[in-house]
């Protein structure tokens, strides 16, 4: 650290990325005198990513759930925002190189959070769009009302089947809470909606490799959520491997056996890989990566040797805390979820504080609250310690807590709003198919059609087009 307290120049923070982690980084700096802060992201807004499968599946709208970083972080004078992206860090002059100029800095915070992880299979990603960003949300609710259009359309038994059958690959919270979100969009709010196709027919299935869902959660927990999802519909394999995801057919292996399923829609929620900022770190600053590319952190959250270079949230990998009877050799790091990210970022400005006044803390430790996953109307899990509850308290609190972290106040009164709507009528939401306006009048030509498919299909149908989406309302 060059500065200190007493110094006239202010101590410069550059914070890389506007997540949970950054967030509460510059918004815990941001009254801290002798500090100046610089949080730069690609993007103009912080994203309420817990709720990505509520876009997805048309209960809320993409600005439900998003808060320009702007105007959250207006009332912090000495907080500069910087819609750029970070492309260099040269630890040595302390200069991070963006797309145009460079920044110095005194600390510096990576906060870019991760992707979606195919496992060797990147090419699956074209086929399976996973939920990560609100693109990704705004590109599955696409593909899942576009669906049941198509499926309105299809005089072809065989075919309409495959439209109305959805895969959601991975058992994790994402995929318990997207299948859920289906089951009751076909059952529900869908249902009586179209004249030629029954919604209640869609099959969805949830896929998991281990051997039940919500692989973290106590085994008794992820048995009721298994039980609650078959009670809205949604057929649950456990122990299937998805081995290969071609032609709208996904093969499944279950021990020695193979299955083939033939589904127009495949949802990922089965695995992340850290941002390409973890590789930076490394190249740069000597950073050592796991096996899905998170940064290893010390106990304090900063890089080995690099003590102002401090990583947070996702890409952090932090196994420093044993917690229980665990024993050293079962460390494993903390869940890339959006509590550890805020403490995170929080303990991060605090320990900059404290350093600046020459002062130092404790090694970071992780105060978890507990896990939530909601599955369906009133049916949810919570996992808090002794607390263990399923059913409408789990979904009372799961209410509670996401709405109490929803950033803004006009956020949390609009989603409110709209889930006591939608819990009374089952309807509401945002269940709109955009496509770019230019080419909806337009053919999309297919560029080597199947013998017997003619060789253009319509702008609005759901299969392959590729336009980007027009804004959202």
């Amino acid at each position: 650290m060059k500065s200190t307290a007493s110094e006239t120049k202010p101590h410069q923070v550059v914070i890389v990325g506007g997540g949970f982690g950054g967030l509460y980084a510059a918004k815990a700096l941001g009254k801290t005198q002798h500090v100046e802060v610089t949080l730069i992201d690609k993007r103009n807004f912080h994203l309420f990513q817990p709720l990505l499968y509520q876009v997805a599946t048309g209960k809320l709208s993409p600005g439900d759930i998003s808060s320009p970083l702007r105007a959250i972080l207006s009332r912090y004078r000495r907080v500069r925002v910087l819609m750029d992206t970070v492309i260099d860090i040269d630890p040595e002059q302390q200069q991070v190189t963006l797309n145009h100029t460079t920044l110095p800095y005194d600390t510096l915070i990576v906060a870019t959070g991760v992707s979606h992880h195919y496992f060797g299979h990147d090419q699956w990603a074209e086929a399976a769009p996973g939920l990560k960003t609100l693109e990704d949300a705004l590109e599955m609710r696409k593909r899942i009302f576009g669906a049941f259009e198509a499926a309105e359309k299809e005089s072809d038994p065989e075919r309409r089947r495959a439209w109305l059958t959805f895969v959601v690959v991975g058992g994790g919270p994402t995929g318990v809470e997207l299948s859920g979100a289906l089951a009751e969009l076909a059952s529900h709010t869908l249902k009586d909606e179209f004249h030629h196709i029954d919604t209640t027919e869609t099959r969805i299935l949830l896929l998991e490799g281990l051997d039940r869902v919500l692989p973290p959660y106590p085994a008794k927990l992820s048995a009721k959520a298994a039980v609650a999802l078959k009670d809205l519909g949604v057929t649950v394999q456990t122990q299937s491997l998805v081995t290969d995801i071609d032609d709208d057919v996904v093969t499944v292996r279950q021990g020695d056996r193979t299955e083939q399923i033939r589904a127009k829609t495949i949802l990922w929620a089965a695995g992340v890989r850290a941002s390409a900022m973890g590789k930076v770190l490394a190249a740069r600053a000597g950073a050592q990566l796991d096996r899905v590319g998170r940064v290893m952190v010390n106990p304090d959250l900063s890089l080995p040797g690099q003590p102002n270079i401090f990583v947070v949230g996702d890409l952090a990998h932090f196994a420093h805390q044993v917690d229980g009877a665990a024993s050293p050799e079962e460390k494993q790091p903390l869940p890339g979820v959006a509590p550890v990210a805020m403490q995170q970022g929080a303990y991060v400005a605090k320990l900059i504080q404290q350093r600046l006044q020459g002062n130092d803390l404790p090694a970071f430790h992780y105060n978890n609250a507990g896990s939530l996953a909601v599955i369906g109307h009133h049916e949810a899990v919570v996992n808090m310690g002794r607390l263990k509850l399923s059913g409408l308290p789990a979904w009372l609190i799961w209410i509670f807590v996401h709405i109490y972290f929803l950033i803004e106040f006009d956020n949390k009164l609009l989603v409110m709003i709209q889930w006591l709507w939608s819990y009374f009528t089952r309807k509401g939401g945002t269940r709109l198919i955009t496509w770019e306006e230019s080419r909806l009048d337009e053919p999309v030509v297919v560029e080597q059609p199947p013998q017997g498919v003619i060789a253009a299909e319509s702008p609005h149908s759901p299969g392959k087009l590729k336009a980007p989406l027009v804004a959202e309302s």
